[in-house]
């Protein structure tokens, strides 16, 4: 080593200062951010925690003198959605039953729609393709009146089934693109020596493309269950009060006009309301990342 390199010191980049101007500008407009979220969550959990005594005093911040579950309680059992006074149970098990069914069957036939229009040029591809991505764009208010009066005409109006097909049907077009985008990032390679060996459609749909998709279809899962479960238009339109899913039933806890205003009750409810899809996103949300990443929203 000579005498010119120990007096030009060490190579590289000079390093950045933590509080640099770049950084307090991140890191500040990030907590903002996440303040802007939190605060009105931390108020929502404390009121929930607390009695009417404590809330009436007016602080909306301070935590509970005295923690108290009847709340939850009330509103997952007793609150009055109308003439009927079991709460959100009976609006959880009816939401169970129009999301299952439409995630699942919405996700598969989505998948193998994207993965044709991706590997499979057949005759018509980008009419069908050009068909979906308009139907991803065109207002839901739009659309009301006549899937009413279609429910109407096949008796599927007011039932659980009826919102299930519609959920499907709606969300069809943005999962296509979702999972034709993410086959177009798949190595053609792949998808060509298997039909060299002699692969067919369903062959390299479930051998190839199948393992390889799963952030993709988590991705899905998470919009489709997302969605779905914060319905409340759909909900009210296209079901009646006994199958009235959870939101509509939340809606009816929180705008009750009788009685005592509880809001120890009513975030409690809401808060309950919105567990199934945090809870979703908490366990998936890294595979959820990688499927962004991968190619989800690639053109």
């Amino acid at each position: 080593m000579t005498d010119t390199t120990l007096a030009s010191g060490p190579a590289g980049p000079k390093p950045k200062p933590a509080f640099s101007r770049r950084n307090i500008i991140i890191y500040g407009s990030l907590i903002v951010i996440c303040l802007y979220y939190l605060v009105p969550l931390y108020v929502m959990i404390v009121t929930s925690l607390k009695g009417m005594p404590e809330i009436r005093l007016g602080n909306i911040f301070s935590p509970p003198m005295e923690i108290t579950f009847q709340p939850w309680v009330k509103a997952w059992a007793e609150a009055c959605t109308g003439l009927n006074c079991d709460g959100l149970s009976r609006g959880f098990w009816n939401s169970v039953k129009i999301l299952v069914p439409s995630v699942i069957v919405s996700i598969i036939i989505a998948s193998v729609n994207g993965y044709a229009l991706a590997n499979w040029r057949f005759k018509g591809a980008n009419i069908f393709f050009t068909i979906l991505i308009f139907g991803s764009f065109i207002p839901y208010q739009v659309m009301l009146y006549p899937i009413v009066i279609i429910l109407r005409e096949i008796g599927l109006y007011g039932s659980l089934t009826g919102l299930v097909i519609v959920h499907t049907i709606f969300g069809m077009p943005i999962l296509t693109l979702l999972f034709r985008n993410y086959f177009t990032s798949v190595p053609e390679e792949l998808f060509k020596a298997a039909r060299i060996d002699g692969a067919g459609f369903w062959g390299i749909y479930f051998r190839i493309m199948l393992p390889m998709s799963l952030p993709i279809f988590v991705v899905a899962m998470i919009l489709q269950v997302t969605g779905i479960w914060n319905d409340f238009l759909f909900g009210v339109v296209y079901t009646k009060p006994d199958t009235y899913p959870m939101t509509v039933q939340l809606n009816n806890i929180v705008n009750s006009v009788q009685g005592v205003k509880e809001y120890n009750v009513n975030m409690a409810a809401t808060i309950i309301t919105g567990l199934v899809p945090l809870t979703v996103y908490f366990i998936s949300g890294k595979l959820f990342v990688r499927g962004i990443a991968a190619g989800a929203v690639k053109g």
